[in-house]
């Protein structure tokens, strides 16, 4: 080899790590999936309950509204059904349209559905998220992981102009805009203000005194906020990691084990305790023609309560932490177990060359000389905090989590002004505070941005296809909680999942459950409801581009990858353990 060449091989050896040449493939795969791989049309029904109106309008029920349809067509004659879909050439005509189908003697309707058409580039599909994830593995550096999943995802679409084709689309959404409003200058006004008057502090040291004795009631009493704070969505998490993370810090938990008590008393019991808008949410999907206990609103309510029973994977994940909790640490993983040890026998609350998601702005009290900080600044707030977003909930069905913040952020500002402390203080606490989760707010956009692109691509429709009808009753419902996982976890949503999984999984596990005898259809329905619930809080509590994860790490200021290694083995534990029970429960009820 010529001695130039030579050099050139060092230099582009020493100079780049393994995780570029990673990247620099998956564009180049982009590029490829761009060019040469032609998408799949795939035709999306959600059946919808419809009833005639006082008008005699053809309507639905969505948000306790009556709405009207305008035009519904036979399904045969509708451009978006999968026979004419498979016949297209270019893109469809139309983005959705409402269709009927009849029974064949006298065309009596049978069911009235929406009929979507969506693509997918097969398992190239699935390249956005692979990259994000992959880096993310590798570097420990979500912000670069992320973008670089945004950058192939968009070569892959052929969105060449990033900035005006991805990014100002995503970010100048409604979702973004919430992001920003809440997450950065709601809770980071509120962070910093804690810290500028020594309330959190103040809070650690009085619950240490009266309630904390050390790392495991510490860890016990994060556990019981996560099961108070049930009504889930980031809320929960967000209102679980600021209340506890002094607590903890005072305690000498380390910040793998409190970031991976919130997130497990996240999603996990959000779906379990669901006295919250998840059932709401979640029976809106599940209806199946002819199935008389999914027939009305009402009834599939009582059907998701009642399939809970088997919800095995949220009850033993949030028995497992509460196992933590009292130091038994067999289903931990090594990881959190060595960060335990660290913990207690160092001091040192994160993992050497550990990269915080909140910054130093918030690990440390910049009280001014002579205030005097007081437990209920922190009490105050919280408490508002709380009975608002509660209080909403009741009173108006969704908990206003803004409203919440927004006047926690306020009290906050005038016990600080009332007790002394001058408007410069409060704005430079502010100001820390916004300093402190600014990069937490930008890699949350990011992470949006790739669930985005990864939906756009199609990459849940192509893992929703490796499901066929031929598969035995006994082995459907492993396979749903394996498929909504993928979804979850390469989307970082869990109600996306859903959206997604249960127009197909439901009537599904009802043919099935016909066509091979399953004595009991109803139990095997609700078994089969359950591994997609189940599947779609593990992805939403794992994956490192889920909002809760990010959030739970970002309270807790843990690593973020740290955060995803050490809590996916006890999750994974759970996954294992439960799909055995749903098969051994699937062959019982047969």
């Amino acid at each position: 080899m010529p001695a130039h060449t030579s050099k050139v091989r060092r230099f582009f050896l020493h100079r780049f790590k393994p995780s570029f040449w990673v990247l620099l493939i998956c564009l180049a795969l982009g590029l490829y999936a761009y060019n040469a791989v032609t998408p799949k049309w795939v035709e999306q029904k959600t059946i919808i309950q419809v009833a005639v109106n006082e008008l005699g309008q053809y309507s639905y029920i969505q948000a306790d509204q009556q709405i009207a349809i305008d035009e519904i067509v036979p399904y045969g004659e509708s451009p978006l059904r999968q026979a004419a879909l498979d016949q297209l050439d270019g893109d469809p005509q139309l983005e959705s349209q409402w269709v009927v189908e009849t029974t064949t003697n006298n065309d009596e309707p049978l069911a009235y559905s929406v009929l979507e058409a969506s693509k997918h580039y097969g398992i190239w599909s699935l390249l956005p998220a692979f990259t994000a994830v992959c880096l993310c593995l590798m570097t420990k550096e979500p912000l670069t992981a992320l973008f670089g999943g945004v950058v192939v995802g968009a070569f892959m679409l052929g969105k060449f102009n990033i900035t005006d084709g991805v990014l100002i689309p995503a970010f100048a959404t409604t979702n973004a805009a919430g992001i920003l409003l809440l997450y950065l200058w709601l809770l980071g006004g509120l962070l910093g203000i804690w810290s500028r008057t020594g309330a959190a502090l103040a809070f650690a040291e009085y619950t240490a005194r009266n309630f904390v004795r050390g790392p495991r009631s510490a860890k016990l009493v994060a556990w019981l906020l996560g099961i108070v704070f049930f009504q889930g969505g980031t809320v929960s998490t967000v209102l679980a990691g600021v209340t506890v993370k002094p607590l903890a810090d005072n305690n000498q938990v380390s910040h793998e084990e409190i970031s991976y008590i919130v997130d497990v008393t996240g999603a996990p019991v959000a779906s379990l305790i669901a006295f919250n808008a998840w059932p709401l949410f979640v029976q809106a999907l599940i209806f199946v023609p002819g199935v008389a206990f999914l027939s009305t609103e009402a009834s599939r309510l009582s059907f998701y309560f009642d399939s809970l029973v088997f919800s095995f994977y949220t009850i033993f994940a949030v028995l497992g932490a509460l196992l933590l909790c009292f130091d038994f640490t067999k289903f931990s993983g090594k990881g959190i177990q060595q960060a335990r040890q660290r913990a207690l026998e160092t001091g040192q609350l994160d993992a050497p060359g550990a990269n915080p998601m909140s910054s130093a702005e918030l690990q440390t009290s910049h009280v001014p000389e002579g205030y005097i900080p007081h437990v209920l600044e922190f009490i105050i707030p919280l408490s508002l905090l709380i009975g608002i977003a509660v209080g909403s909930f009741i009173l108006l069905g969704s908990p206003q989590v803004n409203w919440a913040f927004g006047a926690a952020l306020i009290v906050s500002v005038a016990i600080a002004l009332f007790k002394g402390m001058d408007l410069a203080g409060v704005i430079d606490g502010i100001g820390d505070g916004l300093k402190g989760v600014v990069v937490a707010s930008v890699i949350l956009l990011l992470a949006i941005t790739v669930g985005g692109i990864s939906t756009e691509s199609g990459g849940g429709l192509f893992l929703v296809e490796l499901i066929g009808d031929e598969l035995p009753y006994y082995a459907l419902p492993a396979a749903l909680f394996a498929l909504s996982m993928a979804i979850a976890f390469s989307t970082g949503c869990s109600w996306g999942t859903y959206a997604i999984a249960y127009p197909l999984a439901m009537p599904l596990a009802w043919a099935i459950a016909q066509s091979q005898g399953v004595a009991n259809p109803e139990l095997y329905m609700s078994i089969c409801f359950v591994t997609v619930l189940n599947g779609g809080v593990f992805g939403d509590q794992c994956s490192p581009i889920s909002d809760s994860t990010i959030l739970s790490a970002t309270t807790t200021a843990c690593d973020l990858i740290d955060h995803v290694k050490t809590q996916i083995v006890p999750a994974a534990y759970a996954a294992g353990l439960s799909a055995i029970l749903w098969t051994v429960a699937a062959v019982a009820v047969a």
